[in-house]
């Protein structure tokens, strides 16, 4: 028999768990929405006040919003990130393109000569 309680035990841990990760998914896809802050303190509410009850109806009416709304989260997150990378790693492109950058500026007068051979020079080695 106690192996049996053991199981109940660890079921019972689980669902808890299991339903604290709900209600934070949920509580941050409330105020991640693009409701008016009525509309997010009404279902806060409803939430807290009617936990069971409020989770199934805002899963059945926002579901898949909550998921359009986690992707795009997600992709901006990926975005940043790979911005972030980019700029601390100074890959401003490759030196063929700092070149033509180089170049046009001397054409337009932004460098004189010796600034020009030196940032080129530089680029070169």
């Amino acid at each position: 028999m106690p192996l049996l309680d053991l199981f109940w035990t660890l079921l019972w841990f689980f669902l808890f768990i299991t339903w604290i990760w709900l209600l934070i998914a949920i509580f941050a896809d409330i105020f991640r929405s693009e409701m008016s802050g009525w509309g997010k303190a009404g279902w806060v509410l409803f939430v807290i006040i009617l936990p069971f009850l409020g989770v199934l109806i805002y899963l059945i009416a926002h579901g898949g919003d909550m998921q359009n709304r986690a992707m795009k989260a997600q992709a901006g997150q990926e975005t940043a990130q790979r911005e972030y990378i980019q700029d601390a790693a100074g890959s401003g492109g490759s030196s063929a393109d700092e070149l033509d950058k180089l170049a046009n500026l001397h054409q337009q007068g932004v460098l004189t000569d010796e600034e020009f051979q030196a940032q080129k020079a530089k680029l070169l080695s």
